[in-house]
């Protein structure tokens, strides 16, 4: 059996709605992935977990069996102890996102990696098939050199980590400007689910330029984006031979020859179809972008998302390369800081390339 089809397992600490999207993947794959145990403090909780998904619940991360890793999924401010707890026991860490959301503790972590902890982070965005057929385009030369990028799909740190990928970008010097926007929005729905009455919120946009000199990178999030029906989540990314807008993409053939394609889903269980539902793959052309190595389960795309994180983690401790580093994680988290440096000020900010790199 290869590496990447033997049962993972893995524990789990937290038991917040992010939490679930592990467990989930653990229920529809039962061959590939195993959670040993779920360590939430709160017992009745813990009760709920049990019954609702058939997980061994515990209380402390001491009682934690023998797993290939551990993931941590609790609230940013708690993230960075209980790494560092589980680090001590010599236990690798998948943590969610951020690590931390301040630079010297994030230094501090990185230097535990330094000092041999085995850490990585489940930045899952950049792995969504779409996203990740849209990366490949950007790679792949279709577009030529590529000079700018644009993100309005995820928020914060997540929105940075894929305009760094879309532009090739590492720790680059990087000038800032941003501001921030208020606006009426008909509300969509939200985690409970679909809305019952209509009802006006106020829509926070923030809009950054991160001028890196050759390529420029243009953050573009507004906090209702995820679940609402009215405002859509796009990745524009342009080189000097053509160019990514969502699921379109204009290139050259020639000088002569502009070619129009789109980046097509291929799935089942549409149109009477009876193989189940699941996506199949991405493609442009007769290419193939993207190949889901899930099929046939029923996931989401965020769900292959965080089931590759979990393949990737298991890779890395077997001695493959970062799944997504602390390194990776920081500087993300610290463009996200200048941006709201940026708005504070009102003014322009330069940024230089940090230690970690």
């Amino acid at each position: 059996m290869s590496h990447e089809q033997r049962q993972i397992s893995f524990g789990l600490i937290g038991s917040g709605w992010r939490a679930t999207s592990f467990l989930q993947v653990a229920r529809q794959l039962p061959d590939r992935f195993r959670v040993t145990e779920l360590v939430t403090r709160n017992p009745e909780k813990g009760h709920r977990f049990a019954q609702q998904w058939g997980v061994r619940t515990v209380r402390t991360s001491a009682e934690l069996t023998d797993p290939d890793f551990v993931v941590v999924s609790v609230d940013r401010m708690a993230a960075p102890g209980v790494i560092r707890e589980i680090a001590a026991r010599g236990m690798p860490v998948l943590t969610e996102t951020p690590p931390a959301d301040d630079i010297p503790t994030l230094r501090g972590l990185i230097e535990l990696v330094r000092r041999g902890a085995r850490i990585q982070v489940a930045e899952q965005y950049h792995l969504q098939p779409l996203l990740q057929a849209q990366l490949a385009v950007a790679r792949g030369g279709l577009l030529g050199t590529i000079t700018s990028a644009q993100c309005s799909v995820a928020h914060d740190y997540h929105g940075i980590s894929l305009l760094r990928r879309a532009l090739g970008l590492g720790v680059e010097s990087a000038t800032i400007t941003a501001r921030e926007f208020f606006s009426p929005l008909v509300a969509g729905p939200d985690r409970v689910g679909d809305p019952v009455e209509e009802r006006s919120v106020t829509s926070r946009q923030v809009i950054a330029h991160l001028d890196f000199g050759d390529r420029l990178g243009i953050y573009d999030f507004a906090d209702d984006q995820y679940r609402s029906w009215i405002r859509s989540r796009e990745l524009v990314v342009r080189g000097d031979r053509g160019e990514i807008r969502g699921s379109q993409v204009r290139h050259l053939a020639d000088v002569r020859t502009p070619l129009v394609q789109q980046i097509r889903r291929v799935g089942a269980g549409e149109n009477g179809n009876l193989e189940g539902l699941f996506l199949r793959g991405l493609t442009l052309g007769d290419r193939w972008l993207y190949h889901n190595p899930f099929l046939p389960a029923r996931l989401t795309d965020d769900e292959i998302a965080v089931a590759t994180c979990l393949v990737g983690m298991s890779a890395h401790i077997a001695g493959g390369p970062d799944l997504y580093s602390v390194a990776d994680a920081a500087q993300d988290v610290f463009l996200t800081l200048m941006i709201r440096r940026a708005i504070e000020t009102g003014g322009t900010v330069i940024t230089e390339p940090q230690a970690w790199a």
